[in-house]
């Protein structure tokens, strides 16, 4: 049964922030999401649950158990079927506001689909796990003057940044260059489900503030806070840098895929293989690489277990291998089992 706007989000009307002009406002809204992880789950959750009518959900990533401690959005069944995270988003959105409209991509955000993922909405989020995609989106928004919010959290610690193309500094005005040696990740460094729920709440604040159009009342710093610590920092982002490849040159290397690499580590002691345009029949695959190891699938992933590897297969052909971060490896498997 539906439940009428002025019933489920009574609460939220009555702040006089958002009031019903502002809800009404809300449903008419577009996002995209980029990751679907830690703090693009809660994202996706604060946002739907607010009554912004439209996310676009984009995910390259399944479940695991290990996800379960911080996801918000997924259950043991989710991780014990492998879905695509993209898609139990959907579906658990769908069964706690019926209004909105999610919907499920599963994909990696590549130069080649970014302008059809990201076009047509009015506010980009990111719930990404890597510099490489931030610069992406980086690029396409300010090439597009679309609006995004910058959202990251490891260990302790978050960051979070407003990016509002020709009013406040982007991600390369902030970072010209992306980070060298060793980065910090959940991965090596753990990650407290407190720290992602803080920044998300924050960023997703942010995000109603612009939906709404409030926006003399957005933050234009770099807000950086850890919760084990207690020590908060900003740092403006009220104007461009002068100088900034993007900003100022407009220049936008990464939107034009260039250097961008065909394999690539992907946390979890993984790698993952950007093929793309390569329709898998996974029933076809299963009957083949049931000689050679275990296998299972679903409508949206195939798994296929060799000791001491870990295949995972997506219907476009791109696949993530665990168990080595050797990219030779992993494209030996890749061509071994899937085909060069």
């Amino acid at each position: 049964m539906a439940i009428p706007p002025e019933e489920r989000y009574s609460r939220q009307m009555l702040f006089r922030g958002i009031g019903p002009e502002g809800q009404a406002r809300l449903a008419e809204s577009k996002v995209a999401l980029v990751g679907c992880g830690a703090t693009g789950s809660a994202l996706a959750a604060l946002l739907a649950r607010a009554g912004v009518g439209f996310l676009r959900i984009i995910d390259r990533d399944y479940i695991e158990p290990s996800n379960l401690q911080r996801q918000v959005l997924f259950d043991e069944a989710d991780a014990a079927e492998s879905l695509p995270k993209a898609v139990a988003a959907s579906r658990r959105i769908a069964a706690f506001n019926s209004d909105i409209q999610a919907e499920a991509i599963v994909a990696d955000l590549t130069p080649a689909n970014v302008s059809e993922l990201l076009s047509g909405v009015q506010l980009i989020m990111d719930g990404t796990d890597n510099f490489e995609t931030r610069y992406l989106i980086n690029d396409f928004a300010v090439s597009t003057s679309i609006p995004w919010i910058y959202t990251a959290a490891v260990g302790s610690y978050g960051v979070a940044m407003n990016i509002l193309p020709g009013e406040t500094a982007c991600l390369a005005c902030i970072f010209p260059d992306s980070p060298s040696g060793i980065v910090e990740t959940c991965d090596t460094s753990g990650i407290l489900n407190s720290a992602v729920n803080l920044m998300a709440s924050i960023s997703a604040t942010e995000a109603l503030k612009l939906l709404v159009g409030a926006r003399a009342n957005l933050r234009r710093t770099l807000l950086s806070q850890d919760v084990w610590t207690n020590e908060h920092a900003e740092v403006s982002a009220r104007l461009p840098r002068e100088g900034c490849r993007c900003c100022d040159r407009r220049e936008f290397p990464h939107l034009a895929g260039e250097g961008r690499p065909h394999i690539t580590l992907c946390g979890r002691n993984s790698v993952q293989i950007h093929e793309q345009q390569r329709p898998i029949d996974f029933q076809q695959l299963t009957s083949r690489l049931s000689p050679h190891g275990l296998v299972r699938h679903n409508d949206f992933v195939l798994k296929f277990w060799r000791d001491p590897y870990e295949m995972t297969l997506f219907p476009d052909g791109r696949a993530i291998i665990k168990g080595t971060t050797d990219t030779a490896i992993a494209r030996s498997l890749y061509a071994r089992f899937v085909g060069s």
